[in-house]
């Protein structure tokens, strides 16, 4: 198999029995073409795919270190891993090159989550007003600008009420609520990471703000529930822009994401004494390690609370040389 052949059989893999987004796919397949320029310029004509060895390998991530940082270096690790399993179950290679390497030992940063005050004061701001300007290609989106703080109202809950991932808020649909089953509002959110689905609760905040603006849409009937002003699908980066806009209106200084509505979701809930396990089944992470950053996260917030309130934790030194206890 040369390698026209074995990336094509990749792409269709990636997409067919991976069930990876366009996107992720495209990010895949960049790094084995990236390597496989690398050959090009090493060797002339370069080595076919089942020839390959750990040591072409590692002379290629070598290449990696002065442009990239750790992080970006194990995902085009993890990109070419994933190419040579595939060709090694394809009996094409008679094993994974790249299985054995192992990538740089990368730095986790902390999940970057709201207080509460500052979370209240983002998710209120749209039912306050007024609606900030919001500009997009040089163009102010004034229009139906009352409805549209009702979807931002809405929007906002559902990040923080439900701990959803950007994407997974802009791909629902009205049909994804639900009242019925449960006898409380639920959203099942079906195009969660990696494909899977998870039912989430709804709070009665969030439930109220989507009932405003359901009742404030009549102009944009389609099935998605959140839309922009030409009534078609909210993208996650419309949701980005917004919440900037948002956030210098409310005046939170701290840095607001619509991701950074998650961070703070799991982190309340962990601080009012929500288990890890029930956290992890409501982000729908497949791994508890995923949820247990936000241990840290809590932990680092006590501390703080901990030095700044309570009289001994940063007690001065003694000048004095303590006495020496009589002996018994």
């Amino acid at each position: 198999m040369d390698w026209d052949a074995a990336i094509a059989g990749f792409a269709a893999y990636l997409g067919a029995e991976r069930g990876y987004s366009p996107r992720t796919s495209a990010v895949y397949l960049a790094e084995v073409a990236a390597f496989r320029q690398g050959l090009i310029a090493r060797r002339d004509p370069p080595l076919p795919p089942s020839r390959v060895d750990t040591v072409e390998v590692r002379r290629h991530l070598a290449t990696l270190f002065e442009a990239n940082d750790a992080a970006t270096i194990a995902k085009k690790l993890s990109a070419l891993r994933g190419f040579f399993r595939f060709l090694h179950r394809r009996g094409v290679i008679a094993g994974n090159p790249a299985a054995a390497i192992r990538g740089p030992k990368k730095r986790r940063p902390l999940p970057r989550a709201l207080d509460v005050d500052d979370a209240f004061r983002l998710v209120e701001a749209p039912q306050q007003g007024p609606r900030p300007t919001v500009r997009r290609r040089g163009l102010a989106e004034e229009a139906r600008a009352g409805e549209l703080a009702h979807r931002d109202a809405a929007l906002f809950e559902v990040l923080y009420g439900a701990g959803l991932r950007v994407s997974e808020a802009c791909a629902l649909d009205l049909d994804d609520l639900d009242h019925d089953r449960y006898g409380s509002w639920t959203v099942t959110v079906r195009r969660g990471k990696g494909g899977k689905s998870r039912i989430v609760p709804l709070g009665d905040a969030a439930a109220r703000a989507i009932a405003t603006w359901q009742a404030n849409r009549a102009w944009a009937p389609g099935p998605a529930l959140f839309v922009n002003r030409h009534g078609t699908r909210l993208t996650p980066r419309s949701v980005q822009r917004l919440t900037r806009a948002w956030a210098i209106a409310a005046g939170v200084t701290a840095p607001a994401t619509p991701h950074g509505f998650r961070h703070s979701f799991a982190t309340h809930l962990l601080d009012g004494g929500v288990d890890l396990r029930s956290i992890q089944e409501l982000l729908g992470h497949a791994s508890l390690s995923s949820t247990q950053v936000y241990t840290k996260v809590s932990l680092d917030h006590l501390m703080k609370v901990y030095d700044q309130a309570h009289p001994r934790a940063q007690a001065p030194a003694s000048s004095e040389p303590r006495a020496k206890p009589d002996a018994a």
